[in-house]
């Protein structure tokens, strides 16, 4: 999500995300035709608040990298549209006015920016979509406003979309979309992307803390719901985008227990767990072996995955 740009730095990205009072902390370095390589993934204790990130940037040395940051889920909204037919320059003024009655917001409010989603090449007529993403205004400039009392230099604001992208991007069998389902306070998240591309993304609404309920009839109900909001996704997936044969579906690393398996028994799509260590090369954080670790600084990792685009 290129809300902003300024003149690079270092290669790679430092993704520093709030997680509550915490600061979840992740720096990767791409490799050609190898694992990326975990260079920092740690979560700082008050490293959210003012004062903290201020220190933590410090103590990262921030202003050497370029530093992008993640929005929690309910702070934009992420829409499917059809592509304007107009020049590049003129698309995203295009898509403003296209969304001016589906946000729960004034369009004057906002900050729009828009991702494509690749046709079918093969298709007589290619239906061509793409996401619209609005955040208020108010919630960019806060962002902006805490980093730069930091005094750290944020180059740019993603989406955990995008940063899953990015991890569901290294684990693509080729020729196949890829599935991914991660949960965190802000509920479930559900990905398909293929040969790179995001092509589904969608909310589910139980949370981490909702799944590790000790009363098994309550976990179970959110499993029901979970299978069903699966179904209901990939079967309109299959449907709108039936060029692309999705593979299997990853969950992502989590302290959860028995979803794998309610899945694999209710889904006719083959479900499997991975672990951080089947897409990162973590020699250098030892400790990202932990699972907990492994979903606390999932997003930011995907994050840090971050590769510029140009923009239309």
């Amino acid at each position: 999500m290129r809300l902003f740009k300024k003149p690079r730095k270092t290669d790679g990205w430092l993704a520093l995300v709030p997680q509550g009072e915490r600061l979840a902390a992740a720096s990767v370095a791409r490799v050609d035709h190898a694992r990326p390589v975990v260079r920092l993934a740690s979560l700082i204790e008050g490293g959210a608040g003012d004062a903290g990130l201020e220190k933590a940037g410090r103590a990262l040395l921030a202003n050497t990298c370029q530093v992008s940051t993640v929005l929690s889920g309910g702070h934009y909204q992420m829409l499917s549209v059809d592509a304007p037919n107009v020049p590049p320059a003129e698309l995203r003024t295009a898509v403003r006015w296209r969304l001016k009655d589906m946000l729960d917001f004034h369009i004057d409010d906002a900050t729009i920016d828009v991702l494509d989603i690749p046709a079918d090449k093969s298709a007589a007529v290619r239906q061509h979509a793409m996401f619209a993403i609005a955040a208020r205004n108010t919630v960019i400039e806060q962002r902006q406003r805490q980093f730069a009392l930091a005094r750290i230099e944020l180059r740019a604001i993603d989406i955990p979309e995008m940063a899953q992208r990015n991890i569901s991007a290294l684990l693509e069998t080729d020729g196949r979309g890829l599935a991914m389902l991660s949960f965190d306070a802000d509920g479930g998240l559900l990905t398909v992307s293929f040969k790179g591309e995001l092509y589904l993304a969608r909310r589910i609404d139980v949370t981490l803390e909702q799944l590790l309920d000790p009363v098994h009839e309550r976990k179970h109900q959110r499993f029901e719901k979970i299978t069903l909001e699966l179904q209901r996704s990939l079967d309109h997936f299959d449907r709108q985008f039936h060029f692309i044969s999705v593979a299997r579906l990853l969950l992502a690393p989590s302290p959860v227990t028995g979803l794998e398996e309610y899945l694999s028994s209710n889904l006719y799509t083959p479900v499997a767990r991975f672990d951080l260590a089947d897409v990162f090369d973590i020699t250098a954080v030892p400790a990202l072996a932990a699972p907990h670790l492994q979903q606390q600084l999932f997003i930011a990792l995907g994050a840090a995955l971050r590769l510029e685009e140009k923009a239309p």
